[in-house]
Protein backbone atom coordinates (compact mmCIF):
# COMPACT_ATOMS: atom_id res chain seq x y z
CA UNK A 1 0.00 0.00 0.00
CA UNK A 2 3.16 2.34 0.92
CA UNK A 3 4.41 1.26 -2.85
CA UNK A 4 1.49 2.16 -4.43
CA UNK A 5 1.40 5.84 -2.74
CA UNK A 6 5.22 6.31 -3.41
CA UNK A 7 4.96 5.33 -6.88
CA UNK A 8 1.30 7.87 -7.20
CA UNK A 9 2.87 10.65 -5.19
CA UNK A 10 5.72 10.28 -7.71
CA UNK A 11 3.58 10.68 -10.92
CA UNK A 12 2.06 13.43 -9.65
CA UNK A 13 5.32 15.54 -8.57
CA UNK A 14 6.87 14.56 -12.41
CA UNK A 15 3.48 15.59 -13.95
CA UNK A 16 3.40 18.76 -11.36
CA UNK A 17 7.12 19.27 -12.23
CA UNK A 18 6.39 18.87 -16.05
CA UNK A 19 3.20 21.61 -15.45
CA UNK A 20 5.67 23.97 -13.95
CA UNK A 21 8.59 23.39 -16.44
CA UNK A 22 5.84 23.96 -19.62
CA UNK A 23 4.22 27.39 -17.79
CA UNK A 24 7.96 28.70 -17.49
CA UNK A 25 9.04 27.69 -20.93
CA UNK A 26 6.15 29.41 -22.20
CA UNK A 27 6.31 32.36 -20.08
CA UNK A 28 10.36 32.70 -21.07
CA UNK A 29 8.90 32.78 -24.44
CA UNK A 30 6.47 35.14 -24.08
CA UNK A 31 9.35 37.16 -22.09
CA UNK A 32 11.72 36.42 -25.20
CA UNK A 33 8.80 37.38 -27.59
CA UNK A 34 8.31 40.97 -25.72
CA UNK A 35 11.68 42.03 -25.19
CA UNK A 36 12.34 41.18 -28.95
CA UNK A 37 8.76 43.39 -30.04
CA UNK A 38 10.30 46.30 -27.16
CA UNK A 39 13.47 46.02 -29.49
CA UNK A 40 12.37 46.31 -32.81
CA UNK A 41 9.96 49.00 -31.57
CA UNK A 42 13.24 51.09 -30.05
CA UNK A 43 15.35 50.42 -32.88
CA UNK A 44 12.09 51.76 -35.44
CA UNK A 45 12.04 54.84 -33.17
CA UNK A 46 15.77 55.60 -33.47
CA UNK A 47 15.70 54.40 -37.08
CA UNK A 48 15.80 57.51 -39.31
CA UNK A 49 16.44 56.12 -42.62
CA UNK A 50 14.14 56.18 -45.24
CA UNK A 51 14.64 54.56 -48.54
CA UNK A 52 12.50 55.99 -50.60
CA UNK A 53 10.95 59.17 -51.49
CA UNK A 54 8.87 60.89 -54.49
CA UNK A 55 8.19 64.90 -54.82
CA UNK A 56 5.61 66.88 -56.63
CA UNK A 57 6.74 70.06 -58.41
CA UNK A 58 4.35 72.71 -60.30
CA UNK A 59 5.95 75.07 -62.91
CA UNK A 60 4.44 77.80 -64.88
CA UNK A 61 7.65 76.64 -67.93
CA UNK A 62 10.24 74.14 -67.84
CA UNK A 63 13.65 75.13 -68.53
CA UNK A 64 16.73 73.05 -68.91
CA UNK A 65 20.31 74.15 -69.61
CA UNK A 66 19.47 77.00 -71.37
CA UNK A 67 16.72 75.45 -73.49
CA UNK A 68 12.61 76.23 -72.86
CA UNK A 69 11.36 72.84 -73.45
CA UNK A 70 7.90 73.57 -72.96
CA UNK A 71 6.64 76.87 -73.00
CA UNK A 72 3.68 76.42 -70.65
CA UNK A 73 1.89 75.25 -67.72
CA UNK A 74 3.52 71.65 -66.53
CA UNK A 75 3.63 69.29 -63.26
CA UNK A 76 7.02 67.41 -62.31
CA UNK A 77 7.23 64.52 -60.59
CA UNK A 78 9.80 62.04 -59.16
CA UNK A 79 10.13 58.63 -57.25
CA UNK A 80 13.40 58.04 -55.70
CA UNK A 81 15.66 55.34 -53.94
CA UNK A 82 18.12 56.30 -51.43
CA UNK A 83 21.04 53.91 -49.49
CA UNK A 84 21.33 54.25 -46.33
CA UNK A 85 24.58 56.37 -46.05
CA UNK A 86 22.49 58.75 -49.07
CA UNK A 87 25.40 58.35 -51.00
CA UNK A 88 23.88 56.22 -53.86
CA UNK A 89 20.31 57.52 -55.60
CA UNK A 90 18.53 56.02 -58.28
CA UNK A 91 14.98 57.53 -59.64
CA UNK A 92 12.18 58.43 -61.93
CA UNK A 93 10.78 61.81 -63.24
CA UNK A 94 8.19 62.32 -65.10
CA UNK A 95 6.53 65.44 -66.55
CA UNK A 96 3.30 66.48 -68.14
CA UNK A 97 1.77 69.49 -69.49
CA UNK A 98 -1.52 71.56 -68.73
CA UNK A 99 -1.22 73.36 -71.96
CA UNK A 100 -0.23 72.10 -76.05
CA UNK A 101 2.10 72.65 -78.65
CA UNK A 102 1.24 72.64 -82.03
CA UNK A 103 3.23 69.75 -84.03
CA UNK A 104 2.82 69.08 -87.82
CA UNK A 105 1.80 65.68 -89.14
CA UNK A 106 4.09 63.94 -91.74
CA UNK A 107 1.80 62.02 -93.25
CA UNK A 108 -1.11 64.46 -93.43
CA UNK A 109 0.93 67.47 -92.89
CA UNK A 110 -1.95 68.76 -90.43
CA UNK A 111 -0.99 70.68 -87.77
CA UNK A 112 -2.29 69.05 -84.24
CA UNK A 113 -1.54 69.88 -80.56
CA UNK A 114 0.57 67.61 -78.65
CA UNK A 115 0.74 68.07 -74.85
CA UNK A 116 4.65 67.87 -73.13
CA UNK A 117 5.22 64.62 -71.96
CA UNK A 118 8.68 63.25 -70.63
CA UNK A 119 9.77 59.97 -68.14
CA UNK A 120 13.68 60.09 -67.53
CA UNK A 121 15.56 57.62 -65.40
CA UNK A 122 18.56 58.89 -63.20
CA UNK A 123 20.94 57.47 -61.43
CA UNK A 124 24.15 59.18 -59.26
CA UNK A 125 26.54 58.56 -56.53
CA UNK A 126 27.87 60.88 -53.97
CA UNK A 127 31.82 60.13 -53.38
CA UNK A 128 31.95 62.78 -50.76
CA UNK A 129 29.98 65.86 -49.64
CA UNK A 130 31.82 68.00 -52.53
CA UNK A 131 32.22 65.82 -55.58
CA UNK A 132 29.45 63.41 -57.18
CA UNK A 133 28.53 61.65 -60.61
CA UNK A 134 25.13 61.09 -62.35
CA UNK A 135 24.04 59.36 -65.99
CA UNK A 136 20.09 60.03 -66.84
CA UNK A 137 18.49 58.50 -69.84
CA UNK A 138 16.33 61.53 -70.89
CA UNK A 139 13.24 60.84 -72.50
CA UNK A 140 10.93 63.61 -73.89
CA UNK A 141 8.13 61.66 -76.40
CA UNK A 142 6.20 64.83 -76.99
CA UNK A 143 4.85 64.85 -80.01
CA UNK A 144 6.24 61.62 -81.40
CA UNK A 145 2.63 59.89 -82.29
CA UNK A 146 1.11 62.84 -83.44
CA UNK A 147 3.67 63.39 -86.23
CA UNK A 148 3.05 60.06 -86.82
CA UNK A 149 6.41 58.43 -85.88
CA UNK A 150 6.06 54.91 -83.83
CA UNK A 151 6.75 55.48 -80.02
CA UNK A 152 9.93 52.86 -78.54
CA UNK A 153 10.28 53.86 -75.21
CA UNK A 154 13.66 51.87 -75.03
CA UNK A 155 15.34 52.96 -78.62
CA UNK A 156 18.28 55.24 -79.09
CA UNK A 157 18.30 55.71 -82.81
CA UNK A 158 19.75 59.22 -83.53
CA UNK A 159 17.25 59.51 -86.04
CA UNK A 160 14.08 59.62 -83.44
CA UNK A 161 15.11 62.51 -82.14
CA UNK A 162 14.01 62.41 -77.90
CA UNK A 163 15.86 60.11 -76.56
CA UNK A 164 19.62 59.97 -75.86
CA UNK A 165 21.71 59.86 -72.14
CA UNK A 166 23.99 62.01 -70.65
CA UNK A 167 27.00 61.69 -67.68
CA UNK A 168 27.23 64.55 -65.57
CA UNK A 169 30.06 65.09 -63.14
CA UNK A 170 29.29 67.80 -60.02
CA UNK A 171 31.78 69.53 -57.76
CA UNK A 172 31.15 71.51 -55.12
CA UNK A 173 34.55 74.47 -54.99
CA UNK A 174 32.96 75.95 -52.12
CA UNK A 175 29.30 75.23 -49.60
CA UNK A 176 27.86 77.97 -52.16
CA UNK A 177 29.17 77.57 -55.39
CA UNK A 178 29.04 74.25 -57.70
CA UNK A 179 30.88 73.52 -61.07
CA UNK A 180 28.84 70.93 -63.31
CA UNK A 181 29.86 68.99 -66.46
CA UNK A 182 27.26 67.04 -68.41
CA UNK A 183 28.59 64.97 -71.66
CA UNK A 184 25.98 63.66 -74.11
CA UNK A 185 26.84 60.61 -75.02
CA UNK A 186 27.16 59.63 -78.61
CA UNK A 187 24.37 60.90 -81.28
CA UNK A 188 21.14 60.62 -79.26
CA UNK A 189 18.44 63.31 -79.57
CA UNK A 190 19.93 64.93 -82.60
CA UNK A 191 23.14 65.57 -80.91
CA UNK A 192 25.23 64.51 -84.40
CA UNK A 193 25.99 66.84 -87.73
CA UNK A 194 25.25 65.80 -91.08
CA UNK A 195 28.07 65.36 -93.69
CA UNK A 196 27.75 66.28 -97.64
CA UNK A 197 27.75 62.62 -98.23
CA UNK A 198 25.15 61.68 -96.17
CA UNK A 199 26.82 60.04 -93.12
CA UNK A 200 26.51 61.17 -89.75
CA UNK A 201 28.94 62.10 -87.25
CA UNK A 202 28.12 62.38 -83.40
CA UNK A 203 28.49 65.72 -81.42
CA UNK A 204 29.05 64.34 -78.16
CA UNK A 205 28.22 67.98 -76.91
CA UNK A 206 29.94 68.94 -73.48
CA UNK A 207 27.91 71.22 -71.21
CA UNK A 208 29.55 73.40 -68.21
CA UNK A 209 28.21 75.57 -65.68
CA UNK A 210 29.04 77.36 -62.81
CA UNK A 211 26.38 78.18 -60.14
CA UNK A 212 27.32 80.11 -57.08
CA UNK A 213 24.47 81.62 -54.00
CA UNK A 214 25.40 84.91 -53.37
CA UNK A 215 23.06 86.19 -51.00
CA UNK A 216 20.92 84.44 -48.59
CA UNK A 217 18.75 86.17 -45.75
CA UNK A 218 16.66 83.72 -43.63
CA UNK A 219 14.47 81.92 -45.53
CA UNK A 220 15.33 83.32 -48.83
CA UNK A 221 18.42 83.49 -51.23
CA UNK A 222 20.09 84.84 -53.97
CA UNK A 223 22.20 82.67 -57.06
CA UNK A 224 23.47 83.30 -59.82
CA UNK A 225 24.51 80.55 -63.05
CA UNK A 226 26.22 80.49 -66.20
CA UNK A 227 26.39 77.70 -68.53
CA UNK A 228 28.11 77.16 -72.00
CA UNK A 229 28.32 74.37 -74.55
CA UNK A 230 30.37 72.60 -76.87
CA UNK A 231 31.84 69.79 -78.62
CA UNK A 232 35.10 68.78 -80.30
CA UNK A 233 34.02 67.13 -83.32
CA UNK A 234 31.65 68.73 -84.98
CA UNK A 235 30.32 71.80 -86.22
CA UNK A 236 27.57 71.90 -84.57
CA UNK A 237 26.33 70.54 -80.87
CA UNK A 238 23.25 69.24 -79.14
CA UNK A 239 22.25 73.30 -77.89
CA UNK A 240 23.96 75.49 -79.99
CA UNK A 241 24.15 76.10 -84.03
CA UNK A 242 28.02 76.23 -84.08
CA UNK A 243 30.72 74.49 -82.46
CA UNK A 244 30.44 76.33 -78.76
CA UNK A 245 28.68 79.14 -77.54
CA UNK A 246 27.33 80.41 -73.90
CA UNK A 247 23.81 79.28 -73.75
CA UNK A 248 22.48 79.66 -70.44
CA UNK A 249 22.96 82.89 -67.88
CA UNK A 250 20.71 83.94 -65.02
CA UNK A 251 20.09 83.98 -61.63
CA UNK A 252 17.61 82.02 -59.61
CA UNK A 253 15.39 83.54 -56.21
CA UNK A 254 14.55 80.79 -53.95
CA UNK A 255 12.24 80.92 -51.04
CA UNK A 256 9.76 79.60 -48.53
CA UNK A 257 6.25 81.10 -48.62
CA UNK A 258 3.84 80.11 -45.46
CA UNK A 259 0.26 79.64 -46.45
CA UNK A 260 -0.98 78.83 -43.43
CA UNK A 261 0.90 75.76 -41.26
CA UNK A 262 2.33 74.83 -44.59
CA UNK A 263 5.76 76.08 -45.88
CA UNK A 264 6.39 76.43 -49.86
CA UNK A 265 9.27 76.44 -51.22
CA UNK A 266 9.24 78.90 -54.16
CA UNK A 267 12.08 79.19 -56.65
CA UNK A 268 12.31 82.35 -59.39
CA UNK A 269 14.60 81.72 -62.46
CA UNK A 270 15.67 84.72 -64.94
CA UNK A 271 17.27 83.31 -67.89
CA UNK A 272 18.92 84.33 -70.97
CA UNK A 273 20.23 82.45 -73.57
CA UNK A 274 22.52 84.49 -75.91
CA UNK A 275 22.55 82.64 -78.74
CA UNK A 276 18.83 82.29 -79.58
CA UNK A 277 18.46 85.79 -77.93
CA UNK A 278 15.51 84.46 -75.57
CA UNK A 279 15.29 85.80 -71.98
CA UNK A 280 12.48 83.79 -69.81
CA UNK A 281 10.68 83.97 -66.27
CA UNK A 282 10.42 80.25 -64.74
CA UNK A 283 8.40 80.18 -61.55
CA UNK A 284 8.86 76.84 -59.65
CA UNK A 285 6.96 75.27 -56.69
CA UNK A 286 7.51 72.51 -54.61
CA UNK A 287 4.42 71.22 -53.07
CA UNK A 288 6.48 67.81 -51.64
Amino acid sequence: MELKMNKKSQKKSAKTNHTVLTISLTLTMLFLGLMNVNAQEAEKATDTYKAFDAGLRVKNMHLWHGFVVHPGAMIATNLDFYSRDKKFNFGVWGGASFSGTDVTNQTTGETVSSHYKEFSIYTSYKFSDKFFIEAVSHNNYTGVEERGDDLHYWSYDITQGYNFVDVNFGYNITPNTLLYLATIIGGGSGDYEVKDDGSTENSWTHYFEVKSKVWERENTSLSVFAGGAWSFLTDKTFYTNNSGNLINVGATLSKQINVGNFKLPVDVTAMWNPEQEKTVLQVDLVIF
